[in-house]
């Protein structure tokens, strides 16, 4: 079978610039699957995606003109049933051969297999390799019907009759087997060879593609379009870092903007634009987001990381004098800049103070009420965390930024940018007066914000973004709003990995179930409300621990326990890692579990403590002598915070332990024998999993 490279095209109309990356992998990939899964193509064989604004295409290497014939096994029915005594094919089987396209000629080549009743008749025969038109038709469709189309449009065919379905109108297809064109067709297009360049400096338009490796060649040199995704990314980012640098500047780094410039360009072209210094009194965050989300721009900074007045403009042409180009998009973006320094003189008017009473005709959610009333429960919180940290001058500061910190949602700056809500509230903040304490704290209690952001930065922010987050939290669970499978519309399990984060990296001294009892007693709700979000939050911390790279052996041990100190929980883990590389560790880890089967299994309630006076055997004196010893050390160690240490004295008990369940029977027929050995290991099992649940550890 001959196998040659495959390109295919789909030449379309301005595909959405956010989804273009996506769509692009997504239409390679699954049209090489498609292709692989019929014996057209290798697993494994490289694929090239290309996309850009108006196309969608893909490269696969190595694709044949026919796949191989398959041997193919029918199992079609019981010998017995196929075959009557004299050994002649029933009319059963000849039905059932008939439907597989064979006659009575071929019983005499049916294979058997199995024995007496389990015998049973099988078809061999040889299924011709799909040919590359039919499989390469089914390849596209497939590709197409997978293809994650943010919203589909209807639109006519040429005809003037007919509709199609499909993320943007498509004028051209292209489906080239070598230099070869294969005859497949889509939303009534016939493939060819023929597709476009650019809108305006193509060389030659239309493009007549050679052949399959030939199509990224030609399109940059007589389309004028860079067809690859990732290489039009990089040329941009390569003319960004070559503008700049002559400058002394930085773009400023924005991969979702990068990956949209990327999307709205075929053949980039990067220049320098400016505008009035007199704009750079505004808050350089308001600048940089209007001109990025409003103009696709990527402003730059100095040095130290300001904003200039520089700003880098993709072009999609290249005209000699790029003047008139440079001078429109000056002028486009100046009003931009205007209007943002009048949200920001208009906002400044009023105090933030002043604006707090307009949040009580801001409806929140309709079972929660106002965010007026939220701001207040929020506050109360917020407060009781300051209290709990016990420090009396932390709650006045995080009382006043709680209390202040929606109110820039009523300013005319996030009311035009939503992304700027606290942000503009510490500049607002300042502006009032206020101290950097509470000002900076207006802007963190909504961090962290995604993976990875940075926490707030002092305990004021702290404390208000903790509150934020459980408010929302136990408010959410407390109405039923929890997340389920992929649907997350409160953004619930951000803000619990949020709480986490704060509670753990800032090792703070607060007690979880008590920050949810405190925000759900404040929210009206219930303590089974706040029960139900610690579980959701463990859950989150159990999953967060895992892709830190801890096993989920080691994470179920310290979690299964519900540590309520989560500052704790990083000296757990590497007190149990350190545990689990003991020689000792697999049989204490054993006989832990073992010693936790039993207490369940024990009927009525187990003691506290074992009678010394009340053993039998040697061994169960030695146990408890032993535990007299290291317990006392291991609770020293545990109540110092050396969790390391604490588990380490428990291998010394490994060789009692042992000799207890060789040589002891707890199930004893004395029932004051058996309830005092039970209490033995009820201590046994208490020193043992302070730390950590060591019987998650047992394979």
């Amino acid at each position: 079978m001959s196998a040659q490279n495959l390109l295919v095209e789909l030449f379309t109309e301005e595909l959405p610039p956010k989804a273009l990356k996506r769509l692009g992998e997504a239409f390679a990939s699954a049209l090489a699957e498609s292709l692989v899964a019929q014996g057209l193509a290798e697993a494994g064989a490289a694929v090239v995606n290309f996309a850009s604004p108006r196309r969608l295409g893909a490269h696969v290497h190595g694709v044949l003109a026919r796949a191989a014939d398959k041997p193919v096994s029918t199992k079609l029915m019981p010998a017995s049933v196929g075959l009557d005594a004299n050994g002649q094919a029933t009319p059963a089987l000849l039905k059932r051969l008939a439907a597989l396209g064979a006659d009575a000629s071929a019983v005499a080549s049916l294979r058997r297999e199995g024995e007496g009743k389990n015998e049973a008749l099988f078809h061999d025969s040889v299924a011709p390799g799909v040919a590359l038109a039919e499989g390469l038709q089914k390849a596209i469709e497939a590709a197409m019907a997978k293809l994650p189309i943010p919203k589909v449009m209807t639109y006519q065919l040429a005809d003037g009759w007919s509709t199609v379905n499909f993320v943007r109108p498509v004028h051209g297809l292209v489906a080239l087997h070598g230099a070869d064109v294969v005859p497949v067709s889509v939303l009534g297009l016939e493939a060819g060879r023929m597709t476009q360049g650019h809108r305006f400096e193509a060389r030659a338009n239309p493009v007549a593609l050679t052949n399959a490796d030939c199509y990224a060649l030609q399109m940059a040199t007589e389309g004028a379009v860079i067809a690859s995704f990732s290489e039009r990314r990089a040329e941009i980012v390569r003319q960004l870092e070559a503008a700049a640098a002559p400058l002394g500047l930085t773009p400023v780094e924005d991969d979702a903007l990068l990956d949209e410039v990327s999307a709205l360009v075929e053949r980039p072209n990067v220049l320098v634009g400016q505008f009035e210094e007199a704009f750079l009194e505004v808050p350089q965050e308001c600048l940089i987001l209007t001109m990025k989300a409003n103009q696709k721009y990527f402003p730059l900074l100095d040095a130290a990381g300001r904003l200039t007045n520089r700003f880098l403009i993709v072009s999609n042409i290249s005209p000699d004098d790029a003047s008139a180009v440079i001078g429109g998009n000056e002028r486009v973006v100046r009003p931009r800049l205007a209007d943002a320094k009048f949200f920001f003189d208009q906002d400044r008017r009023k105090t933030l103070a002043d604006r707090v009473p307009g949040l009580a005709k801001v409806v929140y959610h309709n079972k929660l009420g106002t965010q007026g009333e939220r701001s207040q429960k929020v506050e109360l919180i917020a407060v009781g965390i300051a209290a709990m940290l016990g420090d009396e001058r932390l709650e006045s500061a995080v009382s006043m930024a709680a209390k202040l910190a929606k109110a820039d949602l009523l300013t005319d700056m996030v009311g035009e940018f939503p992304e700027l809500q606290g942000i503009m509230g510490r500049y607002y903040a300042q502006h009032d007066g206020l101290s950097d304490d509470v000002a900076f704290a207006i802007e963190d209690h909504y961090k962290p914000r995604f993976a990875g952001d940075e926490l707030p930065r002092s305990d004021v922010g702290v404390c208000v973004a903790l509150a934020d987050k459980l408010e929302t939290l136990v408010g959410m669970f407390g109405i039923g709003e929890k997340p389920t499978g992929d649907k997350d519309p409160f953004a619930l399990r951000r803000h619990a990995l949020g709480v986490i984060r704060m509670l753990i990296e800032r090792d703070l001294p607060l007690n979880l179930d008590a920050l949810l009892f405190v925000a759900a007693g404040i929210r009206g709700f219930s303590e089974d409300d706040a029960n139900q979000v610690a579980v959701f939050m463990f859950e989150r911390l159990s999953g967060m621990l895992r892709e830190q790279g801890y096993s989920a052996q080691e994470v179920d041990a310290v979690v299964s326990l519900r540590p309520q100190r989560l500052g704790d929980i990083p000296k757990r883990l590497t007190a149990v890692r350190a545990f689990a590389a003991l020689p000792e560790s697999e049989s204490l880890a054993a006989a832990n579990k073992r010693v936790g089967n039993i207490l369940k299994k024990a009927e009525g309630e187990v003691g506290d403590k074992a009678d010394p006076a009340r053993f039998v055997e040697d061994a169960e004196k030695a146990l408890f002598a032993a535990l007299g010893e290291i317990a006392p050390q291991a609770d020293a160690a545990f109540e110092a915070g050396d969790y390391t240490a604490s588990l380490q004295k428990l291998a010394a008990l490994k060789t009692p332990v042992d000799a207890f369940f060789d040589h002891v029977m707890v199930n004893a027929d004395d029932p004051a024998l058996k309830a005092n050995r039970l209490a033995l290991l009820n201590q046994l099992h208490r020193t043992m999993n302070r730390v950590a649940d060591l019987s998650r550890l047992a394979a």
